[in-house]
């Protein structure tokens, strides 16, 4: 679940974040390798024509990251641990591209990439979704996304951090204490802050992060990076600590849009863990999605816009005015923009009360997480009463008396699927076809275009797809997207658009790392 609320500012801790800051700008550029190859913003493609080149080894890279992560996790705290491997794995993808060896052909074959620690990994990394309840449990094997980015030869740097149990054990509880690299006293947004935060931050050049409403689109808007939030099921959530198995996705976070494709490419497919990647492999075209990172990708789309409740507010303001300007650039790619459209009960969609989202998600959240503990090898922990029951025993460790756990005690309270429950999956389902899907259907839409994360919900109770791509910053220095959002399956065409306009525009720029701003 995506979180947006401003962390406090802690004046006791303005002195030591000031001299962090200049540590940060005294030390140096860091970013040079001896053949003269610059790591700072360099693409998938960028690292791997280097390798090939000779201009840098996969453990050069991974030296490189480590150290900005020592450098800058600090005051960014955007990872919460580091491989211990992964200078090991380094050497070994070296070894292997020094051989020829097949699997180095993959296009990210000694890529380092951060996972959410929600994504298990059966190595010497733990995986606690941010929670100490969950400290030194195992894991009975690799997500399968985990199995399928080793096998494309990735290096797993390490996990990334994020919103304490995805954003889901409090309304009260905040993104991150501390993050956003452009201005450090704005909201980093979560539940997959330290993705986002990682990547605009060259920590990483890639990281894995999951949405169960908001939580990629949310934190890609917020820190000016590239998120995909595929269709359910696209990317299977076997070995994720779990939300909601209707509405849970897996997708990649980026600083470009076919840097995000090509992880894409590697961790969509079927998987025999996960049913739901049954139906939605379908969706994969032939030939994967790299096809369609396309320059010219804008022309003949046609784009959806509902002014109301969307484009209604802060008329005059920086938003307001970048998005006037970019309706402008994607008719100048040649697409054909739908403007005044109407999404039928879309005040109900976006309240997750009274569409019922919320009703399901507790429910669903129970009975999945109590699977999920369950079929660790070992955990202190072994379902969510269990989990509510270590928060109080080490109430201070948790913070139990700042942010409570509200959510998690409402969800205990549920028993199964139920009347009320099967009621707001059904009313969920209605509020879809007859909303989102009925006005992509009925004016032949490629795709809606809306602000950031604003139209999270409406993707989310329906299991579609979106992809945020930066679009501006605002008076003060921080970020704000623009999404794409589509059907299910719809990734071939939100890709065209969301590249084109890319290419278009090339609005990203590098962090600022501003101080506090009240």
């Amino acid at each position: 679940m995506a979180t947006n609320g401003n962390s406090p500012l802690i004046n006791s801790h303005f002195s030591s974040l000031l001299l962090i800051l200049l540590a940060i700008f005294s030390s140096g550029s860091h970013i040079i390798t001896g053949y003269g190859f610059s790591i700072r913003e360099a693409t998938i493609h960028d690292l791997q024509l280097a390798f090939k080149q000779k201009q840098l080894t996969s453990r050069q890279l991974v030296e490189f990251y480590l150290g900005e992560i020592r450098r800058l996790n600090p005051i960014l705290k955007g990872v919460i641990e580091v491989n211990p491997d992964a200078l090991y794995e380094a050497d070994k993808a070296d070894h292997e591209r020094n051989a020829k060896a097949p699997k180095s052909l993959s296009g990210l074959h000694g890529i380092p990439i951060l996972v959410k620690d929600t994504i298990g990994t059966k190595d010497k990394l733990n995986t606690t979704a941010g929670s100490f309840a969950l400290l030194g449990s195992f894991v009975p094997r690799d997500a399968s996304v985990v199995i399928k980015l080793r096998n494309a030869g990735a290096i797993i740097l390490g996990k990334a951090s994020l919103s304490e149990w995805a954003s889901f054990r409090s309304l009260k509880a905040p993104s991150l204490m501390v993050g956003n690299p452009y201005v450090l006293s704005a909201d980093p947004c979560g539940s997959s802050s330290g993705s986002a935060i990682s990547v605009a931050s060259d920590l990483v050049a890639v990281a894995l992060g999951t949405e169960t409403d908001g939580s990629i689109l949310c934190p890609a808007s917020f820190n000016s990076v590239v998120g995909i939030k595929p269709t359910v099921g696209l990317t299977s959530r076997a070995g994720v600590i779990p939300v909601s198995p209707r509405q849970d996705t897996i997708g990649p976070i980026t600083r470009t849009v076919s840097d995000a494709v090509y992880v894409l490419d590697a961790i969509a497919g079927f998987d025999y863990y996960d049913e739901a990647t049954r139906d939605a492999s379908k969706y994969i075209p032939r030939g994967g999605y790299k096809q369609f990172l396309k320059a010219y990708g804008l022309k003949g789309k046609r784009l959806g816009i509902v002014r109301n409740p969307f484009f209604t507010s802060g008329t005059g303001s920086v938003q307001a005015k970048a998005f006037e300007y970019h309706f402008q650039t994607l008719r100048q790619g040649g697409a054909v923009l739908i403007d005044n459209l109407e999404i039928a009960n879309i005040d109900v969609s976006l309240n997750a009360t009274f569409s019922g989202e919320g009703t399901a998600l507790l429910a669903e959240f129970k009975l999945s997480l109590n699977a999920y503990l369950k079929d660790l090898v070992s955990s202190p922990v072994r379902s969510l009463a269990d989990v509510i029951a270590f928060n109080e025993k080490f109430s201070d460790l948790e913070m139990i008396k700042e942010f409570g756990q509200d959510i998690f005690l409402a969800a205990q309270a549920t028993n199964g699927i139920g009347n009320k429950e099967k009621a707001a999956l059904l009313n969920l389902a209605k509020l879809s076809r007859d909303g989102f899907e009925k006005v992509v259907r009925e004016n032949r839409l490629d795709a809606l275009v809306t602000p950031g994360v604003d139209a999270a919900p409406v993707l989310a109770i329906g299991g579609f797809s979106g992809i945020n791509v930066p679009v501006g910053y605002d008076n003060k220095g921080v970020p704000f997207g623009i999404t794409f959002g589509g059907l299910k399956g719809s990734e071939p065409k939100l890709i065209e658009i969301a590249y084109g306009f890319e290419q278009a525009t090339m609005i990203r720029k590098p962090p600022s790392f501003k101080p506090y701003i009240v």
